[in-house]
């Protein structure tokens, strides 16, 4: 019997993000390769994946010192303190296990019948269009509504903060004055939630956060507790938007792995894990640290207080990590990707993507097994930023 010659992720337009530094042509002293941020500072680039993964288990490269004025940064600006992702220990340990149950597989699975219900509507609406783009059908509608219910957020509000948290994700260094502008505006609405000066929908995350805010040692004050919910809502919303869309883009690339998805759907949570390993988020896929201490990599020494890019995306491609690293392989096993991070800052809203994004991509297998694209995909329009980046229309037929 022939093997499965599994499809590649090479050559699909537009997929692979726009570099946001400069390569530095000379290595640091001890050996290890460079880069310059935008921000202007130079950063040791650590590409493969044992180095990475140790970064992101190490406690001591903090984040926390980034984060200020004129620090190592992809980011035009400094982002609030309080955020899960700028916090290092003993202050991160104390607010994500606040969060823990609740954004665990077994906390975001009480959400899998209204996802349902939500994909059902879409579809329908994806159905009733003379020509249907199943961006602005289905995948754009998905998250902030599926989001909206998770968090206790009304559907009105969601032409409000859309836009705001989209402009924030992108980071454009060419307009920080707007991006500040709405920055505030989208941490002021927050603000009205957490404090009930804003109209929520009762039995929402938001609401069980306020109530239970009181169990964290010491107490969450309000400014935490925005933290945690603007993390929530540009997570949960604007990231999965940005993976669930490229990785259909990427499936609709793919008409022989699509086909192998019509036919048994049930494959649906291993091919979406195995292209969140080769799809970054945005252009960026980690933040810059701070070495505490001095730490060997297999290029050479990391110095305490060296700013590092653990990268990611090239991790996750690294051939002695994962094998024919660019075939997207869903029966692949091994090493876990790093897509979502690891360690003290693995991303707090893993299991609800994976969950949301598995659901989606099911449920199109079984109800548009025929869908393909009716586009040439470099013809396709794509939003593109530091922390977003997707295509923005998907035009499809069955």
């Amino acid at each position: 019997m022939t093997p499965t010659v599994s499809p590649t992720i090479e050559g699909i337009p537009n997929l692979d993000p726009i570099p946001t530094f400069e390569v530095l042509p000379e290595r640091s002293a001890s050996g290890v390769a460079q880069i310059r941020l935008p921000s202007g500072h130079t950063a040791l680039h650590l590409t493969k994946y044992r180095d990475v993964h140790a970064v992101l288990t190490d406690t001591t490269f903090g984040r926390t010192a980034t984060n200020v004025e004129d620090g190592p940064s992809f980011l035009p600006t400094i982002m609030p303190k309080e955020l899960l992702l700028n916090l290092d220990v003993p202050d991160h340990a104390r607010v994500r296990s606040f969060v823990n149950a609740d954004y665990s597989a077994a906390g975001v699975e009480r959400l899998r019948p209204e996802l349902r219900r939500i994909l059902k509507e879409r579809f329908e609406v994806l159905r009733s269009q003379s020509e249907p783009d199943l961006y602005r059908d289905v995948l754009d509608e998905l998250p902030a509504r599926v989001n909206g219910v998770f968090l206790g957020i009304p559907d009105e509000d969601i032409a409000f903060y859309r836009p705001l948290a989209r402009t924030v994700q992108i980071a454009s260094h060419e307009h920080v004055p707007e991006l500040v502008e709405q920055f505030t505006d989208l941490y002021t609405y927050l603000i009205a939630l957490a404090t009930g000066q804003r109209k929520r929908i009762g039995g929402g995350l938001i609401d069980r956060f306020d109530a239970g805010r009181d169990s964290a040692e010491p107490p969450l004050g309000d400014q935490e507790l925005v933290g945690i919910l603007l993390g929530s809502l540009l997570g949960a919303d604007q990231n999965v938007l940005s993976v669930s869309s490229k990785i259909v883009y990427a499936l609709l690339c793919r008409p022989e792995l699509w086909s192998r998805l019509a036919a048994d759907p049930s494959l649906a949570p291993k091919v979406v894990d195995e292209l969140i390993r080769l799809i970054p988020l945005g252009n960026i896929s980690a933040f810059p640290r701070i070495a505490g201490r001095d730490t060997e990599c297999s290029e050479g020494l990391i110095p305490e207080g060296s700013v590092v890019y653990p990268d990611a995306f090239r991790a996750n491609r690294d051939p002695e990590a994962f094998a024919d690293p660019l075939s997207i392989d869903p029966d692949r096993t091994g090493k876990r990707h790093l897509q979502f991070g690891y360690g003290m800052h693995h991303c707090m809203g893993s299991a609800l993507a994976r969950m949301e994004i598995g659901e989606l991509v099911a449920a199109l297998a079984r109800e548009f097994p025929g869908m393909e694209l009716t586009a040439e995909p470099e013809t396709l329009p794509w939003d593109s930023g530091v922390i977003l980046r997707r295509p923005v229309s998907l035009p499809v037929r069955w």
